[in-house]
This record gives structure tokens, sequence and C-alpha cells, in this order.
């Protein structure tokens, strides 16, 4: 833990990151300076259920009042798990008069394995949907400006997707997203990290989650 508080280059205050867009619940908490920490639990049909006490118990010895930021995983993935931590997020920000960042899923799989890849080609990552469809993106990492997104992340089938890839311009590493989410908190927090240093400060009304698809077929 940093304890030098004459040191004005360190930032006083934590980011808390939630990570609840698969039957994972991710947790990380950083100072940015020392002081940093991360856990995942599958926890499945349980996460509503479990989710404040886990968040409790995990950002113990810091409080709530500690947190300059949270940073929330906005999808794609379970509906109701996405739903469960933006929730969270937004009404812990709110109350505290802080700012959420509500960052990519897949966009935080990219960064974290952009981190075991030699290459600098783009990342094409893509992701099981409902009805037979996948969610696709494509970006690029730079280690000094985190992640550039050149194609959003979009729902569609199989074929349109492939038909992407086919032209797309550049070399591409294709990373197949799996159903467990929660390990990439870490660089939920760390993307939205990048984000607060270049002096952005996201109202926690402007925290909405991305679906991509509605829940029930046929809407």
């Amino acid at each position: 833990m940093n304890s030098n508080p004459q040191d004005g280059t360190s930032v006083k205050k934590y980011g808390l990151a939630l990570n609840t867009a698969s039957r994972e619940l991710g947790l990380a908490i950083s100072n940015f300076a020392g002081d940093s920490r991360c856990q995942t639990w599958n926890l499945d049909r349980d996460l509503a259920t479990h989710l404040h006490q886990y968040l409790v118990e995990f950002i113990q010895p810091q409080t709530f009042a500690d947190l300059a930021f949270i940073a929330v995983a906005k999808g794609p993935g379970g509906f109701t798990g996405t739903r469960m931590g933006m929730v969270t997020a937004r009404t812990l920000a709110q109350q505290l008069d802080i700012p959420v960042f509500a960052i990519s899923t897949l966009a935080a799989v990219a960064c974290s394995s952009s981190k075991k890849s030699i290459s600098n080609q783009d990342m094409a990552l893509q992701m099981p949907a409902q009805r037979g469809q996948l969610f696709g993106a494509v970006y690029s990492v730079n280690k000094d400006s985190g992640l550039t997104e050149l194609f959003t992340d979009t729902v569609m089938t199989p074929e349109s997707w492939q038909e992407k890839l086919d032209n797309w311009g550049n070399s591409y590493q294709l990373i197949e997203v799996g159903s467990e989410l929660g390990w990439s908190v870490s660089s939920v927090l760390e993307l939205a990290y990048l984000e607060w240093q270049m002096g952005s400060r996201p109202d926690w009304s402007d925290a909405l989650p991305f679906y991509g698809q509605h829940p029930v077929k046929g809407h």
C-alpha cells in the first residue's frame, strides 16, 4: 500500500472495477501507486444474492469513501449479470458523486490478450450471442494510449462477421471470447484509468449497458 502522503505524484484515491457480464464476478481495486488487488468468483446464478456481500468484503480495508471513480463492464455479456453490475456501479457513483466509466467487455478482453501477444496485429474478437449470432469487434492496441476501436461491438450473423474479416485490410489476431469474463476485470480498471488520466469524468447517468440483443426472441 502507498503510505507516503507527501508524494504529490501518487493517486490519493482508488479506482474500483466490476465485471458481472458472465457467470464470474470480477472485482479489482487500485490506487495506481503500488496498492492493487483483483479477485474473481464463479457465482453463476448466485450473483444477485452475493454481489453486494462480496463487494463490501473485497473493498476492505478501503472504504467506498476512498474511491475516486468506478469502472464497470458494460457488455456484451449475460443480460441479467450485465444489468446488475451497471445498476450497482451507477448507484454507488451517484451516492458518492464520482464518475463511472462503462467499458466494453470485448475491449477489456482485447487489452488483457494484448499483454500475451508479441505482434502488433489488430485484434478481432468474437463472442457467442443468442439465437445463433455473434458479437464481433476489432481493436488495435497501443501500450501507451490503450485501445483504438476499429470496428465497434456489433451483433451479427456468423456469415456477416466472416465477410467482415475476409475484407479486413490489415492482418489480425482472432480471439474467441469464452463464457467466463470476470478475469478481465483488471483490464476494465486499466482502460478506465487511461480515460481518467486524459481528464474524462463521465457522469453516472451516462453509463449505459450494451446488450446488442433483446433477451426475448422477437423483440
